[in-house]
C-alpha cells in the first residue's frame, strides 16, 4: 500500500476554547436528556437525566470485516450499571455513550464528533487504529482520551492522551526479546495499514536487545479470509536456518484466521515456535483451535497485564457477571475489555479527586496533569502521566506504562511464563523509529 504517512497530533488547545466546550456541556446534556434513547442511556438507569451527570464516551469497531471490540462499550455499560446502583463516584452519576467506530477513519471521526456534541468530558477505554481522525475533534474541544488500546503512536504523543498499557510498542518489543535466545529466524506477519508499519520496528528492538538479528517482515491484508500464501512464505523463512525458527502473527482479529491456514499448509516444514501479542489470541481462540494439541500450544504471548485467572481481576468479574450476565461480548480474558476496566478505574479516581467541584473536560484533564497517581490494585504499575518522560526521545513521551508480563501456552492453557512485569523501558529508547 502506498501514500500512507504518519501524522502525529502535537496541538494543544488554549485554556480559553477548553473553557468554552465546558460551558457548552451542560446545554448538551439537557439535549441528550430530551432523545435518551438516541444518547446511549444505559438501561435501567436515570443517569442521562440527571443534571449532575457526568457524561463520558466508549467507542470500538463492532461487526466489522477486521477487528472486532464489542467487549469494550459492553465493559463500559456494565461499569455505569455497577457504579450507578451504588450511587455513583463522588457523588456523580455516570452516563456513558458507546458508539460504533465501525473500524475505519470516517467512523472515528464521527464517534469524536458525537462525544463533543454530547457534552463528554472523557473518551474512556476505547479502540481505535485511526488517531489522526479522533485526536483533532478531541484536541479542540479539549477532551481528555483516557486508556485507549494503544494501537497508535498518536496515543503516545497526544498532551490530552492519558493511556494505561504500552499498547503496541511493549507488547512487540516483549515478545521480540522473550523469543531472542531461542529463536532461529523470525518471521513477522502483520497488517498492511500505517498502524502496522511500526511493528517491525519494535519487534526488532527486542530481538537487539537479545543479540538477536531483525525479522523478516511480511504484509498482509487484515480483512482476508485466508493466509496460505503468507504462511507459506512464513514458514519458509523460518525453517531456513539451522536453529528453530519462529512465526509471529500480529494481525489482531485475523490471527486465528491465520493460524487456521497456518495449520493447514505447516506439513513438510521443520518445526517451529509461534508467538504473538495477546489481543491477537485469547483463551477461547486457543480452545477452538485444539487446546493443547492445536498450533498455539507451546507458543509465546506477550500481554499488558496479568493472566485472566490471577485473582486481581476478581472485582471485575463480579461486576460482569452481576451487571453483564449472559453478554456473550464481555469476556474477562479480553485484552481489551481489561483495559477499559482499567480506564474506568483512573476515571473513578479523577471523579473522586474533583468530588463537589464541577466536571468538565477541562477540569478532568486538569486533575490528570496535576500529578494524580491512580492505583489499579496490582493490574499495572501505579499510572501518573508526564509529558516529558525518558521515553520522549523515540516518540512516546506519553507513555506511563511500559510494563508487559510474558505468557504461555501450556497444555492448552494460557499461563503465566514468569513472575511479575518486565520494564520494556531501556528496550523500547534503542528502537529505530526513524
Amino acid at each position: 500500500m502506498t501514500g500512507r504517512r504518519r501524522i502525529r497530533s502535537t496541538f494543544l488547545p488554549s485554556r480559553s476554547r477548553r473553557v468554552t466546550r465546558g460551558a457548552l456541556s451542560s446545554g448538551a446534556a439537557l439535549l441528550c436528556a430530551s432523545l435518551a434513547a438516541g444518547c446511549g442511556v444505559i438501561p435501567g438507569s436515570s443517569a442521562a437525566a440527571d443534571d449532575s451527570a457526568v457524561t463520558v464516551m466508549t467507542w470500538a469497531p463492532q461487526s466489522t470485516d477486521a477487528t472486532n471490540k464489542p467487549g469494550m462499550p459492553a465493559m463500559a455499560r456494565a461499569y455505569a450499571r455497577w457504579v450507578n446502583d451504588r450511587g455513583g463516584i463522588g457523588g456523580h452519576r455516570l452516563h456513558v455513550l458507546t458508539c460504533n467506530e465501525r473500524n475505519d477513519s470516517v467512523g472515528a471521526a464521527k464517534c469524536a464528533r458525537r462525544a463533543v456534541d454530547e457534552g463528554a468530558v472523557a473518551v474512556v477505554g476505547s479502540y481505535s487504529q485511526y488517531g489522526d481522525s479522533f485526536l483533532a475533534p478531541l484536541e479542540g474541544a479539549g477532551i481528555p482520551y483516557i486508556g485507549g488500546y494503544g494501537v497508535t503512536s498518536s496515543e503516545f504523543t497526544s498532551p490530552l492522551s492519558y493511556p494505561v498499557n504500552g499498547g503496541q510498542p511493549t507488547l512487540l518489543a516483549g515478545l521480540g526479546k522473550a523469543l531472542a535466545p531461542g529463536c532461529g529466524t523470525v518471521a513477522l506477519i502483520r497488517p498492511d495499514t500505517i498502524a502496522g508499519d511500526e511493528l517491525p520496528d519494535l519487534l526488532n528492538a527486542g530481538l537487539k536487545a537479545g543479540g538477536h538479528a531483525a525479522a523478516v517482515d511480511q504484509r498482509a491484508a487484515e480483512d482476508a479470509t485466508e493466509y496460505s500464501g503468507q504462511s507459506g512464505t512464513a514458514l519458509k523463512e523460518a525453517t531456513s536456518g539451522s536453529a528453530e525458527g519462529c512465526v509471529v502473527p500480529a494481525l489482531g482479529d485475523r490471527t486465528s484466521t491465520f493460524m487456521d491456514s497456518f495449520r493447514r499448509v505447516r506439513d513438510g516444514y521443520a518445526k517451529v515456535r509461534t508467538a504473538t501479542p495477546l489481543g491477537s489470541i485469547d483463551q477461547t481462540v486457543i480452545d477452538a483451535s485444539g487446546g493443547g494439541s492445536g498450533p498455539y500450544e507451546g507458543a509465546y504471548v506477550a500481554g499488558w497485564y496479568p493472566v485472566a485467572s490471577d485473582p486481581r481481576w476478581d472485582t471485575m468479574k463480579k461486576v460482569i457477571n452481576k451487571e453483564a450476565f449472559g453478554d456473550n461480548t464481555l469476556d474477562p480474558a479480553d485484552s481489551g475489555v481489561q483495559t477499559t476496566w482499567i480506564a474506568y478505574t483512573v476515571l473513578s479516581a479523577v471523579l473522586t479527586k474533583i468530588g463537589d467541584g464541577p466536571v468538565t473536560a477541562d477540569s478532568v484533564h486538569q486533575t490528570l496533569d496535576d500529578g494524580l497517581s491512580v492505583g489499579t490494585g496490582g493490574l499495572t504499575p501505579t499510572l501518573k502521566w508526564r509529558f516529558a518522560e525518558t521515553l520522549s526521545s523515540v516518540g512516546f513521551p506519553r507513555l506511563a506504562n511500559p510494563d508487559v508480563t510474558l505468557q504461555v501456552v501450556r497444555g492448552g492453557r494460557l499461563v503465566a511464563a514468569g513472575k511479575g512485569f518486565v520494564d520494556m523501558t531501556g528496550t523500547l529508547e534503542s528502537a529505530d523509529l526513524s
